[in-house]
């Protein structure tokens, strides 16, 4: 059975988060900031060896991973985008602005963010109240959502075993969604920081989030890391 650990990386900032907009699949730039913190992320990480970078395909989070490549000194090793690392797909609020969408999502429990939304309802119920009032139904529900990130943690059990370390940089709610999933019990009305490392360690069967939503003062120190 399989043996290794995942790091997911948040992608750094980008023009979207910075004006607060919903970013699916749709995609922007990093800001200088984002690609600063991407940077800051591949020192931090320098002294951890890992077998293999992945990104999911959009550009920001490509963009992410070759800074952090490069920053670590590790552009030598392999790099792949996988697909199922997206973010969750919006649909037709792809682009909205995020207090106007959450407020339409979740406006029989009165919020204006998703924070506030996952005082009332777990994650994946977001998904399926989100395609609900997609005027296209094309916004992900969580069943579709659900069937691409198993297949992407099914490409990784296929290709790394012996204790090897990857890392995927992914998005902010997909992280939210897997930690949410394997570890219950941990909070994430908070998300993700851009930048930030959540660890998920897979034997087996067995999926287990060691640490969640690292941020950089802390990458450094933690031993888990």
């Amino acid at each position: 059975m399989a043996q290794f650990s995942i790091y997911f990386v948040r992608h750094g900032q980008t023009f979207f988060n910075l004006y607060n907009r919903m970013q699916g699949w749709s995609d922007s730039p990093l800001t200088e900031y984002g690609q600063a913190t991407a940077t800051k992320v591949g020192q931090a990480l320098a002294n951890t060896t890992f077998d293999y970078y992945y990104s999911s395909d959009s550009k920001r989070a490509i963009d992410t991973a070759q800074l952090i490549r490069q920053a670590a000194g590790a552009t030598a090793q392999p790099f792949k985008t996988l697909m199922n690392f997206r973010e969750v797909f919006y649909g037709y609020f792809e682009g909205d602005d995020s207090s106007r969408t959450w407020s339409l999502v979740g406006r029989q429990y009165g919020v204006t963010s998703m924070h506030e939304l996952l005082e009332h309802v777990p994650i994946d119920q977001t998904r399926d109240l989100m395609r609900e009032i997609d005027p296209w139904h094309e916004a992900e529900d969580n069943s579709m959502y659900w069937e691409r990130i198993n297949q992407g943690f099914d490409y990784l059990k296929a290709h790394h075993d012996h204790h090897q370390k990857v890392l995927v940089v992914t998005h902010g709610t997909t992280i939210r969604s897997m930690v949410a999933h394997f570890a219950p019990e941990i909070d994430i009305t908070n998300g993700p920081k851009n930048g930030s490392v959540t660890r998920i360690d897979i034997d087996g069967d067995q999926i287990r989030v060691v640490d969640y939503a690292q941020d950089l003062a802390d990458v450094k120190v933690n031993q888990h890391l």
